[in-house]
């Protein structure tokens, strides 16, 4: 091997040391992970830390509303005036290296939740959730409904042309068909689309009933918690993350939706592998708070019929953009005991300040020793239970860690008051995995 390719070599290798060992570097690490897209709200001034060990220029545009101070790191932005900025971070002034965007938006005030709340969604006809054999008279095993195209995830929305109004309706329709001998025409939404199957209903050796092996449900309900309520609006969030159906995992669709105030009676305690949850005894008579409009990967939203409080804070406190959260202590407000709101110390232990799945923005874990014996730590039932650090509100708790009841996720008040219509909103993709910690979503389905 000559001298000149033993150099080469050498060089290559100490290239990709010098890489590697810049790219482990904190100031590496600060950099690669500054988000291309920012708010901060007006008047709030932000550290801006550019993870870069040599000169920079920095500059911006869009107007005067956004200031910087500081020629090193971190550099202070001072957000005067609402609008649009771009900052440019470039090498020695002249190698473009990183453009970022900052909206600067008016400071929003919220009363904070921690209330539990019954949640009910119903449906637009039934939506079918899995199926069942049906044995005729003569021994025979069918599943009609099955064989004739019909999916889980699919919404019955008309049984030979008559609207399908609940489970029972569902059911009086099929059982009129079929005693007329005929298939039955099913006008069914799947996807959006609109199609129809012919199913032809089994007559069932044990009851004598006709049946068309269809289990079915017309609407989802549960526990959860409280995170906002906006009071110029009147607009609130909760729950922080979708109401999915159990089977298909897709977004409920619902006709119409409301929240009614629960009582926790008892609290069953999480433990390893098992998660707790609040047992209520009033989860769909109690008194009526609002009407839902919204069952997103950011939780549920509507607007209230009146005012609610919070006694812990009797005035509307401001909320945290993504910029502001920081990993560290907080504070939990949530209900463990009839309707009583309890605040209870939390660490956010981690945080990924863009949109993700689902709203798994952070990861908090239960510090609180009264909350951690009363509950052993995040049980269903308090999802939507707000986040306060600093006196903003800056998120809410969404799921718990099954195989450790003392973490779970939380979601970023950020994007859930874009999906409230509070914020402009951004778009992103459902994927829900880890158990939520709201409780009974969906119901139990009815076999038809």
């Amino acid at each position: 091997m000559s001298s000149r390719e033993m150099w080469r070599r050498a060089a290559g290798l100490l290239l990709v040391v010098l890489i590697l060992t810049v790219s482990a570097t904190p100031e590496f690490r600060a950099f690669v992970t500054l988000p291309d897209h920012m708010r901060l709200p007006q008047g709030y001034a932000h550290e801006l830390s550019l993870g870069l060990p040599f000169s920079t220029a920095v500059q911006t545009a869009g107007g005067s509303g956004l200031s910087l101070a500081g020629s090193g790191t971190p550099l202070q932005l001072a957000a005067e005036q609402t609008g649009r900025y771009t900052i440019d971070v470039k090498l020695f002034g002249l190698i473009p290296v990183r453009r970022m965007t900052v909206d600067v938006v008016p400071q929003i005030r919220v009363v904070p939740g921690g209330h539990s709340i019954g949640v009910r969604l119903q449906s637009h006809g039934v939506v079918v959730v899995g199926f069942a054999a049906v044995r005729d008279e003569e021994g025979q095993v069918h599943h009609p409904g099955r064989e004739a195209g019909i999916q889980v995830g699919d919404t019955i929305l008309a049984i030979d042309g008559r609207t399908v109004r609940g489970e029972e309706h569902a059911a009086h329709l099929f059982q009129e068909a079929a005693r007329k001998g005929r298939p039955v025409t099913v006008q069914i939404r799947r996807n959006g689309e609109r199609m129809e199957r012919t199913v032809q209903p089994v007559k069932e050796k044990d009851s004598g009933r006709w049946r068309v092996g269809l289990y079915i449900r017309d609407g989802a309900s549960g526990v959860g918690t409280l995170t906002f309520y906006h009071p110029p609006s009147r607009k609130f969030g909760a729950l922080g993350h979708v109401i999915a159906e159990s089977e298909s995992k897709k977004p409920f669709e619902f006709a119409e939706g409301q929240i009614t105030a629960a009582d926790v009676i008892r609290i069953q305690k999480g433990k390893r592998a098992s998660p707790g949850e609040k047992i209520t005894n009033n989860l769909e008579s109690g008194p009526r708070l609002g009407v839902i409009e919204k069952n997103s990967r950011f939780g549920i939203f509507g607007r209230l019929s009146g005012a609610v409080r919070n006694p812990l804070y009797p005035e509307p406190i401001p909320v945290a953009m993504a910029s502001q959260v920081k990993e560290g202590p907080a504070e939990m407000l949530t209900v463990v005991d009839g309707q009583k709101i309890e605040r209870f110390q939390i660490e956010i232990v981690r945080l990924m300040r863009q949109p993700t799945a689902e709203g798994k923005n952070m990861i908090v874990q239960v510090t609180d020793p009264r909350l951690l014996e009363a509950t052993g730590g995040i049980v269903q039932g308090m999802s939507g239970s707000p986040i306060i650090q600093d006196g903003k509100l800056v998120g809410a708790v969404t799921h718990v860690f099954v195989n450790d009841p003392t973490r779970g996720y939380g979601v970023l008040i950020e994007w859930m008051l874009q999906e409230a219509g509070i914020l402009k909103t951004e778009t992103g993709a459902v994927d829900p995995r880890e158990l939520d910690s709201s409780r009974g979503f969906p119901g139990a389905a009815r076999a038809r």
